[in-house]
């Protein structure tokens, strides 16, 4: 069965649900890994942990080597991905995620130079490294991702003898206008 808003695994009537744009900031302040779900010409799919930061307008950012499959597969499909961020040490039943679809490009240098400064505060120190590093001859970029449709987590319901997990849409301008 295919997660619908009529079978109600996905709800997308209140996209300014105040519980849901909280639990999705939440997830975003709390967990500094994402995974990057690629995908190549081929149809061959391709998951990437990778450190994140993010903007106030949402936008992520996460370095990665030009050579790594999923920088290849996002430069071959026009910068398309989806990514999840949840607590992988969560115990069973109790997880909660954040799904996020859209769009990812490598950033020149005036923007290379303003996301790592945002990477670096989310890293909590002083990199040993400059935007300069990323790129040019550089073998790594930094990425930008804009989101295009945003889910949280729902609750789970009983359809049968099992749990169906839940998600709910969320306005992306109500998350940033939360912020």
């Amino acid at each position: 069965m295919t997660a619908t808003s009529s079978n109600q695994w996905v709800d997308s009537s209140n996209k300014s649900n105040p519980e849901a744009i909280n639990k999705a900031k939440r997830i975003l302040k709390s967990v500094i890994y994402c995974s990057l779900s690629t995908c190549s010409q081929d149809a061959f799919p391709w998951v990437s942990p990778v450190f994140y930061a993010y903007d106030d307008k949402l936008n992520l950012y996460w370095s990665s080597a030009i050579d790594a499959l999923h920088s290849q597969n996002i430069n071959r499909n026009y910068g398309r991905l989806a990514i999840a961020i949840y607590n992988s040490a969560a115990e069973e039943g109790t997880g909660e995620g954040l799904y996020l679809n859209g769009g990812a490009f490598p950033l020149k240098l005036k923007e290379a130079a303003s996301a790592f400064e945002i990477l670096q505060q989310r890293a909590g120190k002083i990199l040993d490294r400059t935007a300069e590093d990323y790129v040019g001859d550089s073998s790594r970029r930094i990425y930008k991702f804009t989101p295009a449709e945003i889910w949280v987590t729902g609750e789970r319901f009983p359809v049968g003898r099992q749990l169906v997990d839940t998600k709910i849409q969320i306005d992306i301008n109500a998350i940033i206008d939360s912020f």
